[in-house]
C-alpha cells in the first residue's frame, strides 16, 4: 500500500487520539481522589498508592515496548496496546459495580498502565519516520498537545461522572474511547513506503548512551513537579482553600488548555530556531521560579481567606502550565539525540523516568505534606526542577557529540 506525503498528517491524527485516549486515564483518575477515597473506602495512604500505581505500571513497561516498537513496528503495539487497555478498564467498571475494593482497584489501574504505556513510544516512533528534522519539533508537540487534552478531559468529565453515575460508567467510558482511538489506528497508521532521512547521532542503543540516559533523567526531574501538581491540586484546593471539586477541576482543566497552547507554540517556535536546548533549560528555570512564588505565597497568605482564594488558585495555575508546556520539545530533543529508526526505545527510556515520577509524586507527596506542610512540598518541586536544569545537556555540548559520532 503506497501513501502521499500528506498522509503524515493521518499518522499524527491517529497517535494524538491513541495518546488523547490513555491520557484520558492518567489524567482523570487523580481528579476524582476525592470521590475514589469515598466510594473505595480508601485512607490517604492507600490513595496515595492508587493514584501512584498507574504510573509505576506505565515505567515498568515503557522500555519493554519502545524495543518491541523498535523491533515489530508501531501498527501491531499500538492496537494490542489499545484493546488490552480497554479489556482492562471494562473488568475495572464491572468489579466497581459489586466489588469496589482497594485491592481490585490498584491492580486494575497497575494493569491499565502496564498495557497502556504502549501508545507513548509507538506513535512517537511514527511520528518520526513520518516527518523531516525541520518539521518533527512541531510535530511532537502536537503530539505531546494529546496529553493535556486528554487530562483535560479527564479532569472535566470523570469527576462528574463518578459524583452523577458510578466509576462503573467512568471506566467504561475509557474504555469506549480506546477502542473507538484503535480504529483510527487500524486505518491510518502504517510504515512509511521509503524512510524520511533520520537523523541521529547513535549508532548502537540508546540504553548504552551517557547522553541520552542524561536527558531522561532531566525529563524525569522535570516531570516530578507537574504530576505532583496534577495529583495533588484538587486535594490542595479541597482540603486547604475550601474550593469545591467542581472549581478544582475546572482549574485543572485550565492548566491543561494553557498546557496545550504552550507546547504547540514552543514546538513551532524551536524548529524555527533551532534551540532546543536552551529552551528546555529555559522551561526549568521558569518552572524553579513559579514554584518557589508558590510556595512563599502559601506560607505567607493567611488561609481561609478571601486573598488567598484568588492568589493561590492563580499561582498554581501559571506554575502548572510552565511546568506542562516543554515536553514536546524535550521527547523531539531525545529521539533525534537516539535517531529516527531507535527513537522507539528512546521516546519509552523517557517515559518510563516520567512515569517513576509519576507514581513516587503522590507518594512523596502525600508524606512531605502530612509531616511538613505544603509549603514544604512546593520547595521539593523547586528543588526538582533547578536540578533538572542542571542536567539538559546544552547546545554546544550537543553539538560536539554529534560531531564525535560522524568521525566514527
Amino acid at each position: 500500500m503506497r501513501f502521499n506525503r500528506q498522509h503524515r498528517w493521518k499518522v499524527l491524527a491517529a497517535g494524538v487520539g491513541a495518546n488523547v485516549s490513555f491520557s484520558f486515564v492518567v489524567g482523570g483518575v487523580p481528579a476524582t481522589a476525592v470521590y475514589l477515597r469515598s466510594s473505595y473506602q480508601l485512607s490517604n495512604s492507600e490513595l496515595g498508592l492508587a493514584l501512584g500505581i498507574l504510573g509505576l505500571g506505565i515505567a515498568l513497561s515503557e522500555i519493554p515496548w519502545g524495543l518491541l516498537t523498535d523491533r515489530w513496528g508501531d501498527r501491531p503495539v499500538l492496537l494490542t496496546g489499545l484493546m488490552s487497555m480497554a479489556l482492562t478498564l471494562l473488568t475495572l467498571a464491572a468489579y466497581s459495580n459489586h466489588t469496589p475494593t482497594a485491592l481490585v482497584l490498584c491492580l486494575g489501574l497497575f494493569a491499565t498502565g502496564l498495557l497502556g504505556s504502549s501508545v507513548n513510544g509507538a506513535s512517537g516512533r511514527a511520528i518520526m519516520l513520518w516527518f523531516q528534522e525541520q518539521e518533527r519539533g512541531l510535530a511532537m508537540s502536537i503530539r505531546q498537545t494529546a496529553v493535556p487534552t486528554g487530562y483535560a478531559l479527564g479532569a472535566l468529565l470523570m469527576p462528574w461522572l463518578a459524583q452523577h453515575y458510578g466509576f462503573g460508567v467512568v471506566f467504561s467510558t475509557a474504555a469506549a474511547l480506546c477502542m473507538l482511538c484503535s480504529g483510527l489506528v487500524w486505518r491510518w497508521i502504517h510504515e512509511p513506503d521509503t524512510r524520511v532521512q533520520t537523523s541521529g547521532y547513535l549508532q548502537a542503543s540508546p540504553l548504552r548512551e551517557f547522553n541520552v540516559w542524561r536527558a531522561v533523567l532531566a525529563i524525569s526531574l522535570l516531570c516530578a513537579p507537574q504530576f505532583t501538581l496534577m495529583t495533588c491540586a484538587a486535594m490542595f484546593f479541597h482540603d486547604r482553600l475550601g474550593l469545591s471539586v467542581v472549581i478544582a477541576s475546572l482549574m485543572l482543566a485550565l492548566i491543561q488548555v494553557g498546557a496545550i497552547i504552550g507546547r504547540l507554540w514552543s514546538g513551532h517556535w524551536t524548529d524555527r530556531h533551532n534551540n532546543r536546548s536552551a529552551y528546555l533549560k529555559g522551561c526549568a528555570w521558569f518552572s524553579a521560579a513559579a514554584f518557589l512564588i508558590l510556595s512563599i505565597v502559601t506560607c505567607v497568605l493567611p488561609i481561609p481567606s478571601t486573598l488567598a482564594s484568588v492568589v493561590l488558585p492563580i499561582v498554581l495555575m501559571v506554575a502548572g502550565t510552565l511546568v506542562s508546556i516543554w515536553h514536546g520539545v524535550a521527547y523531539a530533543e531525545l529521539a533525534t539525540l537516539a535517531g529516527a529508526q531507535r527513537s522507539g526505545t528512546a521516546i519509552a527510556m523517557g517515559n518510563s523516568g516520567a512515569f517513576i515520577s509519576l507514581f513516587l509524586a503522590p507518594i512523596a507527596a502525600s508524606a512531605v505534606v502530612s509531616h511538613w506542610g505544603w509549603e514544604a512540598l512546593w520547595i521539593l518541586c523547586t528543588v526538582c526542577a533547578l536540578l533538572a536544569a542542571r542536567l539538559f545537556i546544552s547546545h554546544s555540548a550537543r553539538l560536539t557529540r554529534s560531531i564525535s559520532y560522524k568521525r566514527q
